[in-house]
């Protein structure tokens, strides 16, 4: 089974390199607006892949199957309500977003901001956030890895897959920028598509071959209290869960910048297209993935796992060992796309706006720096172990929500004064931060409830009442 799970990875790694070299022939020259953007020359079905594959990580494929197996048919609601979120800001912002991009020459999300409220320390700003908060959610990827190689082969496995991870990564995401993790991201999107369709219908088939249908599973769920929100899914909780995902195609820079590459507006709306279909199909899969295991556990048929994220690595040491490795590959796949694509677009902003002042290739070695650091950090941090995935990703997106209402306001055309501006972001930002001293626990902050609202309740409020003020200040 392990040799079998290590031939899968080695030859899915081997493919995805010759992928990732191979893509160097679409580069026009080095620079930064080909490394970073394509250019402005990449087509839809590309596009959506690596929007995808940036968006949906190890996340989902352990995260969300644990959360789950844990909490019922709750976590299906905040993670839905993500998904029709973001198709819902992407139909309404992204033709203008990408008109903008393409004649102002844009190419981090930092100079995206500088350029809408004419303040380069927005810039700056915005690009000091990205490196703080983004570090625990590309840590998360590499823990999702690390936890796939403890389950396959024990936990002294685990430092050897977050090693491994990083090296892929890092490999990934330098070979020709964009394009090789555009590139990559399509074919790790698909293995993921089909990895989590594999593993659904060996689940299902397991349990019906024992006599657990479809209707006794329901039932199941129903009497654990996992068909609703009641238990573990108050109001506020739910809140503070699904408030930072709702925002996630603003705040998220790996995903702002991808509205800059579709070469035409045909191409940005087969982009979002299937981007939605991709998008709902994989969330559906492994929401069934986690409730059918949760099911089986109880009736008796599967065993129980040691913890919520140890729940697919459970199922895979039970199915045949060369769907396990598939669905290891998955996990390793699904958690590289998204760390490759952190990776690349924090390099782009220290590049175009930390160093703006640095002559361009001397910025390209900077921006190279900064990659090897945030690998090293995420690295130190998926090796201590801190937390579960989930709670990683979601804390990183509460501390870049306080972005949301500025960056809102300015693609809907109502700017505020830059001071403003500067003042929502690093208000909700700093919030966070005091908070994080506070309950001297960082992943207690997004499910704490001061004076009965989430924390990200009140950084959308704080940030959007000052971005308002700033909006009427303007126009007086």
């Amino acid at each position: 089974m392990v040799l079998l799970a290590l031939g899968v990875l080695v030859g899915y790694i081997i493919i995805g390199t010759i992928l990732a070299v191979a893509s160097r022939r679409y580069l026009r020259g080095v620079s930064e607006k080909e490394i970073f953007i394509a250019g402005g020359r990449m087509g839809g079905f590309l596009s959506a892949l690596t929007y995808a594959a940036t968006t949906y990580s190890a996340f989902m494929i352990v995260g969300l199957v644990g959360f789950t197996y844990d909490w019922g048919v709750g976590s299906f609601g905040f993670e839905i309500t993500y998904f029709v979120a973001t198709v819902g800001l992407l139909v309404a912002f992204a033709p203008r977003v990408w008109r903008m991009a393409r004649k102002r020459g844009w190419v981090s999300p930092g100079e995206m901001l500088a350029d809408l409220y004419g303040s380069r320390w927005l810039a700056v700003i915005a690009s000091l956030i990205y490196l703080v908060a983004l570090i625990p959610y590309a840590s998360a990827q590499v823990k999702g890895i690390g936890d796939a190689f403890a389950g396959l082969a024990g936990e002294d496995a685990y430092i050897l897959g977050v090693g491994l991870a990083l090296v892929v990564m890092l490999v990934w995401s330098l070979v020709a920028g964009i394009w090789s993790v555009a590139v990559t991201d399509a074919f790790q999107g698909l293995w993921m598509l089909a990895a989590a369709t594999g593993l659904l219908a060996w689940l299902y088939l397991k349990l019906a071959g024992s006599g657990l249908g479809l209707g006794e599973a329901t039932g199941i769920l129903a009497s654990e209290g996992l068909l609703g929100l009641e238990g573990y899914w108050p109001p506020a909780k739910f809140l503070a869960f699904t408030l930072p995902w709702i925002f996630f195609a603003v705040t998220n820079p790996q995903v702002v910048q991808r509205l800059y590459i579709p070469r035409d507006e045909a191409s940005l709306a087969r982009m979002v297209r299937w981007f939605a279909v991709f998008g709902l199909y994989y969330t559906v899969l492994v929401t069934l993935i986690g409730l059918l295991a949760r099911a089986g556990v109880e009736a008796g048929l599967l065993p129980e796992p040691p913890s919520r994220d140890a729940v697919t690595p459970t199922l895979l040491s039970l199915t045949h060992p060369l769907l396990a490795a598939v669905v290891f590959t998955s996990i390793v796949a699904a958690a590289v796309s998204t760390a490759d694509s952190i990776l690349l677009t924090l390099a782009s902003s220290v590049s175009r706006d930390l160093g703006w002042m640095v002559e361009e290739k001397r910025r390209r070695a900077l921006a190279v720096a900064a990659v090897l650091l945030v690998a090293v950090a995420m690295a130190g941090v998926a090796a201590a172990r801190v937390g579960y995935i989930v709670g990683l990703s979601v804390l990183s997106s509460v501390m870049l929500l306080s972005l949301a209402p500025a960056t809102i306001a300015a693609w809907a055309g109502y700017k505020a004064h830059p001071l403003a501006a500067a003042a929502s972001i690093v208000s909700g930002f700093t919030l966070v931060a005091a908070l994080i001293v506070y309950y001297r626990n960082p992943l207690a902050v997004f499910t704490a409830t001061p004076l009965g609202l989430p924390v990200a309740a009140w950084v959308l409020t704080v940030s959007t009442l000052i971005v308002l003020i700033g909006v009427m200040a303007r126009r007086t």
